[in-house]
């Protein structure tokens, strides 16, 4: 792996070196003689532009998966190549049982109809999520409660979930932000004390695990998506794990006719040859062959934009008011579309426009995006939808601080050091102004 701070440990440390003298507080920060460019002084970023989008580019496709898909063509034998994606799938995550779908949406439908609940039946879900983690289950009659996410990791947070708990709950969906794993074992256990089925939106987390388990193999059922932004691209395409047979039939039949008379004749699906449940999710077999070579770079990949990151973040978090998602020394986490940090404004001494636009004005590429919380929007407030009406929080504080306070740098998809490094000197010389950064 180039420049991984394991194999080449000079590298690192000369990187972070500038940022040790930072390590006592705002009275060590490095103070460069420059101007801040928004004030005409010359940006700290230099990186040829051209370079940097190369760098930054997603999905990173090449020879390996156009020849997969001639191969394909070729070969006319196209849904073999589903088969074997779900077999090197189920062997990369140690799942029992695994199906693909033609989106993580339809993967999220077919979960909800496998657990074959009473309608009325609540669940857990978060606010801060995609709409189908929330939206699928009205289909079968059930109805979301929505938990808020703890701001230290933008992750599901299990206090607010103690709280909402009601007689109705029957099932909690534990979303997996931005790549970063949601403390499985604490809401493991409390499901299990509660009697709560435990489920997994994994959309994000393509090779996260925690404790060594893959996100997705702690619920009894979690679904991956492989939409064009994901950490696994196929441009479309969705992933169901299963942890016992009858979750994986139920769920496998929804959506894909052809399926139920493979199983055993003693299956309670298998008479549904032929119609299945009246759904057909299969994945294109062209998303199928992209994800096998996907999949087969995936480890490296990762490996790759978290080494860079690290050296980035290792750097500057040292600046006052700035820190990232909270990361457990058991958990494995990915990086999904950015590198998201927090600012603190009363303790950075400027605010997330005045910093924005700050570093913009250095030549950083930095940006904000905040997720739209599921209960603010209309379809909650319509009962009509529902079997009976959602209850919608006046607040959500961690969503809300989140959204409020995050920025996100782009994912470096190589080797970058220089790159690396005058981001570096962009954030440390926009903190060392930070009175001229708080007029902007």
């Amino acid at each position: 792996m180039p420049n991984d701070p394991i194999t080449h440990p000079e590298s690192r440390r000369s990187f972070v070196r500038k940022g040790a003298a930072i390590a006592g507080g705002a009275a060590a920060i490095w103070n460069p003689p420059q101007a801040l460019a928004a004030f005409g002084g010359a940006p700290a970023v230099t990186f040829p532009a051209d370079k940097l989008k190369a760098l930054t580019r997603w999905p990173r496709y090449g020879a390996a998966e156009k020849k997969a898909l001639h191969d394909l063509i070729d070969e006319n034998t196209f849904y073999n190549a589903n088969a074997a994606f779900e077999n090197d799938w189920k062997q990369y995550t140690k799942s029992p049982y695994v199906k693909a779908h033609m989106n993580g949406s339809s993967a999220l439908t077919s979960m909800y109809f496998a657990l074959d609940l009473p309608p009325g039946s609540e669940i857990m879900v978060p606010s801060y999520t995609f709409f189908a983690t929330c939206l699928a289950m009205r289909f079968f009659g059930y109805v979301p409660i929505f938990v808020d996410i703890d701001p230290a990791t933008a992750c599901f947070d299990l206090d607010d979930a103690k709280r909402k708990l009601t007689p109705r709950t029957k099932a909690v969906v534990a979303m997996h932000s931005w790549g970063l794993p949601c403390e499985m074992d604490k809401i493991a256990g409390w499901c299990k004390e509660k009697g709560l089925i435990l489920l997994e939106d994994s959309a994000h987390a393509h090779g996260a695990s925690m404790q060594g388990r893959a996100t997705g193999t702690w619920g009894v059922m979690g679904i991956y998506s492989f939409q064009a932004s994901k950490v696994m691209p196929t441009v479309e395409g969705g992933m169901g794990m299963y942890q016992t047979r009858e979750y994986f039939e139920r769920a496998a039949a929804f959506g894909h006719y052809e399926d139920p008379v493979k199983f055993a004749k003693d299956s309670p699906v298998r008479a549904y040859e032929g119609t299945g449940f009246g759904q057909k999710y299969r994945m294109h077999p062209f998303a199928a062959a992209v994800a096998r070579i996907q999949l087969s770079g995936l480890d490296q990949r990762n490996a790759v934009v978290s080494s860079n990151i690290r050296k980035f973040n290792d750097r500057v978090l040292h600046l006052p008011g700035l820190s990232e998602p909270r990361c457990r020394p058991d958990q494995k986490r990915v990086y999904y579309n950015a590198n998201m940090l927090f600012v603190d404004a009363k303790k950075a001494g400027f605010d997330r426009n005045q910093l924005m636009r700050a570093l913009k004005a250095e030549g950083v590429q930095v940006s904000m995006w905040d997720y739209p919380e599921q209960h603010k929007l209309k379809i909650y407030a319509e009962a009509k939808w529902w079997h009976h009406a959602p209850v919608i929080p006046a607040n959500m504080p961690g969503d809300a601080q989140v959204n409020g306070t995050h920025i996100m740098l782009p994912l470096i998809h190589g080797e970058a050091p220089d790159l690396l490094d005058q981001y570096a000197n962009a954030f440390e010389k926009v903190w060392a102004r930070r009175t001229e950064v708080s007029k902007l």
